[in-house]
Parts: C-alpha cells; structure tokens; sequence
C-alpha cells in the first residue's frame, strides 16, 4: 500500500538514509542488500526457461566448478534449493511491503496525533521487531547452509530444506500479519492524504488572499485614504507567512493548514474591508450631516415643549403631566451632548479614525432618540387627554370588546372556562369598572384611566395568545 502525497514531507526520511541492516544483531556479511540481491537471483533461476535449466549443469561441469552427482543426494539438494528460492521470495514479498507500509505510516504520524493513529505507529513497530524476527530466522538459515557445496550429503540438503521452510512460511505470517494491518489502517491513512491533498492549495490560498488584501490596501492609499488600522492588521499576518513559507516540515501539517486557513481568513476581511473603505467614509460623511439637521430640528421642537406643559397643567390633574415636567430641561441637555459628540465625530473622521467616528455617531443617534421620544410624548400626551376628555366611551368600548372576544375563545368548545383564563378575565373586568369609576369626581385622573384600560388590554391579549399556543400543540 503505498501513499499517494500532494509533497514531502519530513518525517518521511529517504530510504538511502537508513541502515542497511535490519536486525542490530545481524552479522554484517548478511546485509539486507546482499541478501536481497540472492534473493533475486534465486527467482532468476527459477524463471528461466525450461531448455536452458537442463543446460545448467552441463555448463557447470564443464566449467570445472564442482562435481555433479546424480541420486538421492542431488534430489534432496534441488528440494532444498527450491525451499532456498521460495524463502527468498517470500522474504522480498514481506520487505517490500514493509517498505510500502512504512511511507503509508509515516504519513499518518506526519499528519495525525489522535490516539488512534498513535495506536497504529506503535503496532506498526510490534510488527517491525515480528519482521525482523522471522528474517533473522530466514538469514540463520540461509548463513548456516551452503546448497553448493560438492559434498553436501542428504541429510544436510534434507536438515537445510527444513529450515528454509519453517523461515518461509514464517516470512508468511508474517506478510499475512502485515497485509491485515495494512487493510484496517484505510480510514487514518485516508484522512491524512486528505489533509496533504489539501495543504498545497491551501497555503497557496493564504498567499493569494494576503497579496489581494495588500492591493486592495494600495488602491485606498492612493485614493487619499489612510486606512491605518488595515494596514496594521496585514502587517501583523507577516510572520504568519514566513511560518507558512517555513513549510509543514518544520510547523506539521495540521498547524500549517490551520494557519494557512487562518491567513486566507483574516486577509479577505482585510481586503473586504479595505474595498469598502470609501463607501464607509462617504456614509460617515452623510451620517454626519443627517444627524446634524436632526439635531437642529429637536433644539427647535424642544421649545415646543413648555408651552405643552402649560396647558396640560392648566387642564388636567397634577397626576396628568408631572412625569413630563422635566423634558424641556432634559431635551436641551441630551441635544446639547450630542452636538458635543458630533464635533468628536468630525474629527475622528477627519483623522480617518473610522471606527471612533462610527462609534460616536452612534452615541448621538441614541441621544437624538431619546431626546425625540421625550419631547414626543408631550404632544401624545395632550392629544390623547383631549380624545378621552371628550368622549372616554370609545377607550372603554375598545378594552370591553378585547374582554368580550378573549372570553368567547376561553368557552369555545367548553361547558366551564378554565381557571386559568376565567381569573385573569374575570380580574380584567374589575380593573376596567374601578378605572371608569374613577372618572367621576371634579378633577378625573384621566392619565390613569388610559394607563389602566392599556395594561388591561395587554393581560388579556396574554390570556388569548397562550389559549392559541395550547390548542395549537394539543392540534398537532
């Protein structure tokens, strides 16, 4: 199984870097390579053809390399050479697909620190050391017995085919073994060579968004406009690039992507911004003016205010207007301020301080609100004690209609209300026969009458809209 990588990366070491010996223990004469290298040549000769085998002893005989002798000796020295090659075989079947395995692994460990992926690296050590057990045992096998010797007697061809069978269907298991892991670590491998398949791109991304968070910035300038606080905040993404230029190497590559994600992120808001910038100043700039003729027109509408009160004093009861006494004061106060803040606001737009100028005009519009809304509730005042003076019939015909159309929908489908709606209703009643009652007397407190009928209209609107809510569940 071998890992497909967009690039390197380092904890992959390079193959010609690591020792040629498998087994510390291992002599030196029986080297990896070497042993490799019989092994290809054992699956040499058994691939040659037919014609070319049977010449094989003749061309050594006649070479004078050593004596052949036919019988029960050479049989059990050819079976024993063909245990000698299958072992080989198997022995180069299980290196190399350690050798696939381990790039596989060491992507995994490159990109994942999950305790599965931990888990995986150390079983992928339990089957190195198992490796180098069964090829220690293949190599014993192979040093302790020379199949070419010319007095090699048949017990010892018959003793040396044993051992290479035990060491090749060892090798085996072992491959067996080996291929097992390799099928379960699907999932962690794929994730990882996700996340490499994605680094690349991803780093690429946060380079292109930083140089386009960088032009835009270059394009405001020349406009005249500073943008300051931009500039600063690209600024500061500098060293998050000369870490991303660093590599995954150096950083890994879950803290590259999450930086190079990071990067692309924080340049486009700069880059968004920074193409807004002179809208943003062109809407300060009409925000500034709007809220300036606001406020002229409330110092006008303020003087408005007293002569309101007058006559709510001279008309009504004390009860009628005294929350109201202070609004002239406190108008002329909030305008005051907000025409203070305003100036701030100039300023900070003239410094090109876009957030300080944004944040002190919404100040003055919250002034200029509640200003307005104060000075407002005057006139309402006195238009609504006009209206209910004349003909309080209509306030009280409009709260006993909401009474009257709250309790048809409590006995819709009901022989008795429910408690739960007859006491709110029946005390909606009440309260509206005391605030009518309290109409009568030579100085009627008709402010409270239109506070009293609001606040019963507002508890039984309450009553109405949970009866809904509960037939509304209790339908579906």
């Amino acid at each position: 199984m071998t890992a497909t990588t967009s690039e390197p990366y380092t904890p992959i070491a390079p193959r010609a870097h690591q020792s040629p010996h498998r087994l510390p223990h291992r002599p030196p004469e029986f080297s990896r390579r070497g042993v490799r290298a019989a092994a290809r040549d054992a699956l040499t000769l058994v691939l040659l053809p037919l014609p070319l085998l049977l010449a094989l002893p003749a061309a050594f005989a006649s070479g004078g390399t050593r004596r052949w002798f036919g019988g029960r000796a050479e049989s059990q020295r050819a079976e024993a050479q063909a245990a000698k090659d299958a072992a080989a075989a198997a022995f180069y079947e299980l290196d190399t697909a350690q050798r696939d395995l381990r790039i596989s692994i060491e992507t995994i460990k490159a990109v994942d620190d999950t305790p599965a992926a931990r888990r995986a690296v150390a079983d992928f050590e339990g089957l190195g050391r198992r490796i180098d057990e069964a090829s220690g045992q293949y190599i014993t096998a192979i040093d302790a017995h020379d199949l070419d010797r010319d007095d090699l007697e048949a017990s010892a061809a018959t003793h040396a085919r044993s051992e290479l069978t035990r060491a090749k269907e060892e090798l085996g298991r072992v491959k067996q073994d080996l291929d097992r892991f390799a099928d379960g670590l699907g999932p962690l491998l794929g994730k990882a060579e996700t996340q490499l398949a994605r680094l690349a791109p991803s780093v690429e991304r946060a380079r292109q968004s930083l140089l386009a968070a960088s032009n835009a910035l270059d394009a405001v300038r020349g406009s005249g406009l500073r943008a300051d606080d931009l500039a600063a905040r690209l600024a500061a993404l500098g060293p998050e690039l000369t870490r991303l230029n660093q590599g995954a190497g150096q950083h890994g590559v879950p803290e590259t992507l999450e930086r190079a994600d990071r990067v692309a992120r924080e340049a486009e808001a700069v880059r968004a911004e920074a193409a807004r910038l002179p809208e943003r100043a062109a809407e300060i700039d009409h925000r500034l003016v709007s809220l300036r003729t606001r406020a002229e027109a409330l110092t006008t509408r303020s003087g408005q205010v007293e002569p309101l009160l007058s006559e709510l004093r001279r008309r009504f009861s004390a009860a009628c207007w005294q929350d109201l006494q202070h609004v002239p004061e406190q108008a002329t106060d909030h305008v005051r301020l907000a025409e203070a803040r305003l100036k701030e606001a100039q300023a900070a737009r003239d410094a090109q301080r876009w957030p300080d100028a944004t944040s002190l005009l919404s100040t003055v519009r919250a002034l200029l609100n509640t200003t307005d809304e104060a000075v407002s509730a005057a006139g309402d005042r006195l238009r609504q004690l006009n209206a209910v003076q004349k003909d309080p019939r209509a306030e009280i015909d409009r709260t006993r209609f909401a009474i009257r159309d709250a309790q048809r929908l409590a006995m819709s489908g009901r022989n008795t209300p429910d408690p739960r709606d007859a006491r709110p209703l029946d005390e909606s009643v009440a309260r509206l026969d005391r605030a009518i009652a309290g109409l009568e007397g030579r100085h009627p407190d008709y402010w409270h009458f239109l506070t009293e009928t609001e606040a019963v209209r507002h508890t039984v609107a309450g009553v109405v809209t949970r009866i809904r809510e509960e037939r509304g569940m209790t339908a579906h």
